[in-house]
């Protein structure tokens, strides 16, 4: 029986340490609209009902996505049995490759239709963001085959979720979410870029190509560093042209978290990728406290 009849394998397959990559954006494209919407900023109508519901519709993108990857790696030998990190349940025989293949169908029809519904209670602008995210869930796995993945992801998850949940909370195009939610994406595509980092050496013998196996394990060391350090930086350039309040400095909280997982980066070595075996993980879980706190501060901002 596929999932061995248990449904706690229905839900690792669908790489749940990884749901925060489109959790992280929409919750703090969420806060932010709050915060402007309490302070001011944006004095039109809103409808959180929307956003919850888009928040919803974005979770189940991304699973198909996430199933979907995990298909198109194993049928094109990138998922092997002596690969490191999370589970890969079709690799361990526990799915068949093709209900993996159904299952991901299954939640993009939901998806879109989640998608379908608030296209018809808001406007067209839904119509691209549900483009963008057709296209990351079904042909993700040919941006990555050719050192464009990291791409897509920022494109995905740094603009069109999280400009998607504003859209659909307000109704109107809110070009300012574009920069607050940069840091939570730079975030995310650090999730992928520690996967590849550590995958290269598997990912070599698949013959694909990514931006790790193009940067080279130096190179890509400095580029996760880069990502986690300027998430930061930017949180300050925000709060210095007065797009957040200073209160959003308490995402510093998670950056003893990023310090650990940039020195596990730098310890790593071509030879014992072992450091960073769970590194996209722990990226994961370092976009989600960030973001997480960051939407704190913005609830709390308006009432300080």
């Amino acid at each position: 029986m596929d999932g061995g009849g248990k449904l706690k394998n229905w839900i690792i397959v669908a790489h749940p340490w990884a749901w925060s990559a489109s959790l992280s954006p929409a919750i703090v494209a969420y806060s932010y609209i709050f915060f402007l919407f309490k302070t001011g900023g944006y004095p039109g109508e809103v409808n959180w009902l929307y956003g919850a519901i888009g928040l919803i519709g974005m979770l189940i993108f991304h699973l198909s996505g996430n199933l979907m990857s995990e298909y198109h790696d194993f049928v094109n030998g990138v998922d092997v049995k002596e690969k490191t990190g999370p589970p890969r349940l079709i690799v361990q025989g526990i799915f068949k490759a093709k209900t993996i293949l159904y299952y991901a169908i299954v939640m993009l029809v939901i998806g879109i239709l989640i998608g379908a519904y608030l296209f018809i209670n808001t406007s067209w602008p839904i119509l691209i963001f549900g483009i963008i995210g057709i296209i990351s869930v079904v042909y993700y796995h040919k941006f990555k085959y050719k050192a464009l993945g990291e791409l897509l992801i920022y494109i995905c998850y740094a603009m069109a979720v999280p400009m998607g949940i504003a859209f659909v909370i307000t109704g109107q195009i809110i070009w300012t979410t574009l920069l607050i939610a940069a840091p939570t994406g730079l975030l995310v595509v650090g999730i992928l870029h520690a996967n590849n980092t550590r995958d290269v050496n598997q990912d070599k013998s698949a013959e694909i190509l990514t931006q790790a196996i193009k940067l080279g394990h130096d190179g890509s060391q400095i580029v996760y560093q880069t990502l986690v350090l300027t998430a930061y930086l930017l949180i300050a350039v925000l709060v210095t042209i007065n797009l957040l309040h200073a209160i959003t400095f308490l995402v510093l909280i998670s950056f003893p978290l990023a310090n650990r997982n940039i020195k596990k980066m730098k310890i790593a070595t071509e030879k014992d990728l072992s450091p960073i075996s769970f590194l996209d993980a722990r990226t994961a879980m370092l976009a989600l406290m960030f973001s997480l706190l960051l939407a704190i501060a913005n609830f709390i901002a308006p009432y300080i």
